[in-house]
């Protein structure tokens, strides 16, 4: 961070305007590559992992291992959020985002040089356990850093929400271009997909990191944490103040987010294992399908952020909250009579609910915390979630599965997690509109 960064004062209107825009992009660019990054491997799990890592299995149990490796990515988001979110409310929101992207992107590329068991035994799993934590740990500081950079370069109240959107756009964005680079080169090696096919879009991660290093470097640090540095307000241990001084918003933001994070991977992870082993899909089949789901919410999530400015954050995570739990009897429903027509327009659906929660969502936790320690605070609260909820999903759905031999268990366990979010969500403040940028006391 240079000085001025640090000491410059409020800027004039045209290059606050400027600095916006670039901040947006920069977010919304770099989340976007952090995300092909985490969930290309959660594309490939359920494709590949149990076939090649753990192939003396049962085919279901093989996916289940494959799961169980792919939680661990999940269990260190908050180990993540813990260091990054230091760093960020100690040091700024832009060089902890520059190194974020690094380790992730290098991580990912690693994945695709991994040994399978027929190479090295049960060492190819446990290496890529290893790089999946590593993976983890990364996200983990991501989503904090990005929301802030954009939210906090906000010139009023009236248009957060929208704002806070575009670095959760950066999620469906990289889920499809996950799913193109997956289904490309799907088809370009054919029957040797197993083989080297799927290596290739993790070694590409090399490219979108030096991408994202480019536009990340440009811009400047925000405003809010530029004027807590020039007013000697920076917090000495931002982690362990804020588990001290806001535990609730901590624990309302992880639990808010049951309801839209474990069904998302159910849909975008779990759906390859179900569709090929139970309603025998075609995988290339299924990809289209996630990928046009992933256009409609390059739409939907930016338009929900817009819709919370508007009728307030709550509400509209609220109506989102409903909607999944219902959502998801409706497409077990749908899946399950293995009509390519049904179970297109099933995938292709599975999303709008929760993009209806994850617009206004960033918006939501990021301004329940203190501006000196908001980067420590969301990003806690936003990736315990990946412990209890999208980490174990897949993991759950499977069992269930397993053990049920009926995806409307799995519905059953979507409902579950709709009702926890909706209690959570009612305990939460609601900021939209208000000034967020004093250190006044937070619940």
């Amino acid at each position: 961070m240079t000085a001025l960064d640090i000491t410059a004062g409020p800027l004039p209107e045209a290059e606050h305007q400027s600095q916006l825009r670039r901040a947006m992009i920069a977010s919304t660019v770099g989340t976007c590559i952090e995300w092909y990054d985490f969930l290309l491997y959660s594309t490939v799990t359920g494709l590949v992992f149990g076939k090649l890592f753990f192939p003396k299995s049962d085919p279901l149990v093989g996916v289940l291992e494959a799961f169980a490796v792919y939680t661990v990515g999940f269990i260190a988001r908050p180990i993540g959020a813990a260091i990054f979110g230091h760093y960020g409310d100690r040091l700024g929101r832009k060089g902890a985002l520059i190194a974020t992207l690094l380790l992730t992107g290098i991580a990912t590329a690693a994945v695709g040089l991994v040994p399978t068991y027929s190479q090295i035994g049960i060492w190819g799993a446990v290496i890529l356990t290893i790089i999946r934590f590593i993976q983890g740990v990364g996200v983990g500081g991501e989503w904090g850093g990005s929301v802030l950079l954009s939210m906090e370069w906000a010139r009023t109240n009236q248009h957060r929400g929208f704002i806070a959107s575009w670095p959760q756009f950066g999620a469906p964005a990289g889920l499809l271009l996950a799913n193109i680079a997956v289904l490309v080169f799907s088809r370009v090696s054919g029957d040797q997909f197993l083989v080297w096919g799927w290596r290739i879009p993790f070694l590409l991660s090399i490219v979108m990191i030096a991408i994202g290093l480019y536009i990340r470097l440009g811009i400047m640090e925000t405003p809010t944490f530029r004027r807590i540095v020039a007013e000697n307000r920076v917090a000495r241990v931002p982690v362990i103040e804020v588990i001290k001084q806001q535990p609730r918003s901590i624990i309302l933001s992880a639990l808010a987010r049951m309801a839209e994070q474990a069904p998302a991977y159910i849909y975008l992870a779990f759906v390859f294992a179900y569709g090929t082993q139970v309603i025998h899909q075609d995988r290339d089949f299924l990809l289209i399908c996630l990928i046009l789901a992933g256009v409609l919410s390059l739409f939907t999530v930016p338009f929900a952020g817009y819709l919370s400015d508007r009728i307030g954050r709550k509400r509209m995570y609220l109506i989102g909250s409903v909607l999944t739990g219902l959502f998801g009897f409706a497409y077990f429903a749908m899946m399950n009579t293995a009509m390519p027509v049904l179970v297109f327009i099933a995938i292709m659906l599975s999303f709008v609910p929760h993009d209806l929660m994850y617009g206004p969502q960033a918006a939501l936790i990021a301004e329940c915390f203190t501006p000196r320690l908001r980067y420590s605070g969301c990003s806690i609260g936003y990736q315990l979630a990946s412990v209890i909820a999208g980490g174990p999903a897949p993991l759950i759905a499977t069992a269930l599965l397993a053990a049920t031999g009926s995806g409307y268990a799995i519905a059953g366990y979507i409902a579950f997690c709709a009702v926890v979010s909706i209690i959570s969500t009612a305990m939460m403040p609601d900021y939209t509109n208000k000034d967020i940028s004093e250190e006044h006391n937070r619940p």
